[in-house]
C-alpha cells in the first residue's frame, strides 16, 4: 500500500511571543513546510563595551536602510555584519 505525500502546510503568521509558544507546542511541525526558514542569532548576551566611530552621513544612512529591510535595529545590524566577518 503506497501512501501519497501530502503538500506540506504554510506556516501561520504569528503575531505574539504566547501565539507561537501556544503554536509550538499543540502542532506537528512535521506537516508544515519548513524550508524558507533561515537561522537567527539571538540577542541574548549582555552588551557591556561600547565603541565611538565616525562615519560619514551617507555609509550611515545606507546601513540604516539595510537594517530597515532586514526589520533590525541598525546597531544590531552592525553587530552581526561584525560578527559574521570574523573567523569561526
Amino acid at each position: 500500500m503506497n501512501e501519497t505525500a501530502r503538500p506540506l502546510k504554510k506556516l501561520p503568521v504569528l503575531k505574539t511571543d504566547e501565539e507561537a509558544e501556544e503554536f509550538v507546542a499543540n502542532s506537528d511541525l512535521s506537516e508544515y513546510d519548513l524550508s524558507e526558514l533561515k537561522p537567527v542569532r539571538f540577542e541574548l548576551r549582555r552588551k557591556e563595551a561600547r565603541i565611538n566611530m565616525r562615519l560619514p552621513e551617507d555609509l550611515l544612512n545606507a546601513v540604516k536602510g539595510v537594517a530597515k529591510r532586514h526589520g533590525i535595529p541598525y546597531q544590531r545590524y552592525i553587530r552581526q555584519v561584525l560578527e559574521q566577518s570574523l573567523p569561526k
